[in-house]
C-alpha cells in the first residue's frame, strides 16, 4: 500500500471524503483542502479516474522532520528517485506550502529539494546533470510544523480539466468546484435541476456526469502512467470497467438557460463534447454541432437562451420540487459589481417561478443575502480556484421557514 494526498477546494473536504469512502479507499487524515489516503495501484487509478471534487492527486514519497536546510536536503536525497523517475526526465519542483515551520522561504526550499533529487539521479544514471528540456516529473513540498512531505504529482494537468470545456463563461467555475456544489447540496438524479446562469454549462455537465454514473476522468491521460510506478494494464482495465457503468438512459431532468445566446450554444457544444469523450472519441476534432446531434435518450439535458427573469420550473416538476444550482455573475470590477448586485436583487423572482425548490448559489459576494432579500438556510465558505467564495443554500423557495442561519 502507498500513501497519497488528494487536494480539493477549501470547503469541499466533506464531499471529497464521502467520495473516497464510496470508493472503499482508506482515509488517513484530513485538513483544509487536503485529504491523505492509502491505496494500492488499482486504488490510485480508481481515485484518479473517479473523484469528482479532487483538483490533484499526489503520491507521498517521504515524510520526515526538518528544521534546517541540511535536514531537508538529506531527507530528500534518501528517496530512491531512480525507481520513481524515468531516465532522461527533468525534475520540476512546483508549489511549496509551509505553515508554522522554521523553513518557509519557497524559492530556497525548491532549490534544495531540486538539488538533492538531481544529485541522487545523476549519480544513479552516471551523468553530470539532468536535461534542461523534455519530459518532466513535478514534485511538491508541504511543510507543517517542521514536518516535510515530499509529493509526486500523478496528474499532469489538474483534474478539473476534464477535456469537455474549451471556452469558459464570464465567471468561470472550476469543474471540481461545481461537482462539490452538487454533492454538498444534497442533489440526486431523482430531482430536477435547473441552472438559470448556465454559462458554458459546467454545472449542467457535472450533474449529467454524476447522473449518468460516468467517471469524470475517462477523457484524459495521467502523468503517472509514464512513470515506473504506473501500470497501463490496470489503468486500461479500470477504464473499460468504468465506461461500462455509464448509462445515458437514466431518467434525469437537467435544464439550463442563459441570457447570452452564445453562452447557451457553448454549453450545448460542451455537453456534446462530454458525451463524445465518454464514448472514447477524440471530441476535440470534428465535434458535432448542436444542430446535427441526435441525443442518446429522451433524458438529454436541455439548454436554451432565456433571461433569468423568465425562467420557470419545468412542466415535469413534481411535488418534491427540485434544485436551482447556479453561479451568477461575480462582478470583480466596480461597474460589474454593481451590475452583479442588481442581478442578485432580480433573482428574487425565482421565489415565484420555482416554488418549493431549493436554491444553491456560489458567489464571492459576502452580501448576497441582503440583495437577494432573504437569509440563507446555510452559508459555507468555499474556494473557486484562488477566489474565496461562499455557498448559499436556501430551502423551499416561496415558503417562509424557520431555519437556523449557519455559517461554516
Amino acid at each position: 500500500m502507498m500513501n497519497f494526498v488528494a487536494l480539493c477546494a477549501i470547503g469541499a473536504e466533506k464531499a471529497l471524503s464521502n467520495e473516497l469512502h464510496k470508493l472503499n479507499i482508506a482515509i488517513l487524515d484530513s485538513t483544509y483542502g487536503k485529504i491523505r489516503f492509502s491505496a494500492d495501484t488499482e486504488g490510485m487509478y480508481r481515485a484518479l479516474l473517479s473523484l469528482r471534487t479532487a483538483d490533484r492527486v499526489l503520491m507521498e514519497l517521504a515524510s520526515y522532520e526538518a528544521t534546517d536546510f541540511d535536514a531537508l536536503f538529506e531527507g530528500c536525497r534518501a528517496v530512491p528517485w531512480e525507481n520513481l523517475i524515468p531516465r532522461g526526465y527533468r525534475i520540476v519542483v512546483g508549489k511549496v506550502r509551509s505553515n508554522h515551520s522554521k523553513l518557509s522561504a519557497e524559492t530556497s526550499i525548491q532549490a534544495v529539494v531540486h538539488k538533492a533529487a538531481a544529485e541522487r539521479l545523476c549519480q544513479a544514471w552516471g551523468v553530470q546533470r539532468l536535461p534542461d528540456y523534455g519530459d518532466s516529473a513535478e514534485l511538491r513540498v508541504h511543510i507543517e510544523k517542521d514536518r516535510v512531505q515530499l509529493l509526486l504529482d500523478l496528474c499532469g494537468e489538474p483534474l478539473f480539466k476534464r477535456g469537455y470545456r474549451t471556452e469558459g463563461g464570464a465567471a468561470p467555475l472550476r469543474e471540481t468546484t461545481a461537482a462539490a456544489m452538487l454533492l454538498l447540496s444534497g442533489w440526486r438524479r431523482k430531482f430536477p435541476l435547473y441552472d438559470p446562469f448556465c454559462g458554458s454549462g459546467t454545472i449542467l455537465i457535472e450533474a449529467a456526469l454524476y447522473a449518468w454514473d460516468a467517471a469524470p476522468g475517462l477523457g484524459r491521460p495521467f502523468a503517472v502512467s509514464d512513470l515506473p510506478i504506473g501500470d497501463r494494464r490496470i489503468e486500461g482495465r479500470l477504464r473499460d470497467e468504468l465506461r461500462s457503468n455509464i448509462n445515458f438512459t437514466n431518467r434525469i431532468r437537467i435544464y439550463g438557460s442563459d441570457a447570452d445566446s452564445r453562452a447557451a450554444s457553448i454549453a450545448q457544444s460542451n455537453l456534446i463534447r462530454a458525451y463524445e469523450i465518454l464514448q472514447g472519441k477524440n471530441a476535440g476534432r470534428g465535434i458535432r454541432l448542436p444542430g446535427n446531434f441526435t441525443p442518446p435518450s429522451a433524458y438529454w439535458p436541455q439548454v436554451q437562451k432565456l433571461d433569468m427573469e423568465t425562467a420557470k420550473a419545468p412542466d415535469d416538476s413534481d411535488a418534491e420540487g427540485g434544485f436551482l444550482v447556479t453561479n451568477p455573475p461575480y462582478g470583480e470590477r466596480l461597474g460589474d459589481r454593481e451590475e452583479a448586485e442588481q442581478t442578485y436583487q432580480a433573482m428574487g423572482i425565482l421565489e415565484q417561478h420555482f416554488p418549493g425548490w431549493k436554491l444553491v448559489v456560489i458567489t464571492n459576494h459576502p452580501g448576497f443575502e441582503s440583495f437577494f432579500g432573504r437569509r440563507a438556510s446555510s452559508v459555507k465558505n468555499i474556494t473557486n480556484g484562488a477566489l474565496k467564495s461562499y455557498l448559499y443554500q436556501y430551502e423551499y423557495l416561496g415558503r417562509k421557514t424557520n431555519v437556523d442561519h449557519r455559517r461554516t
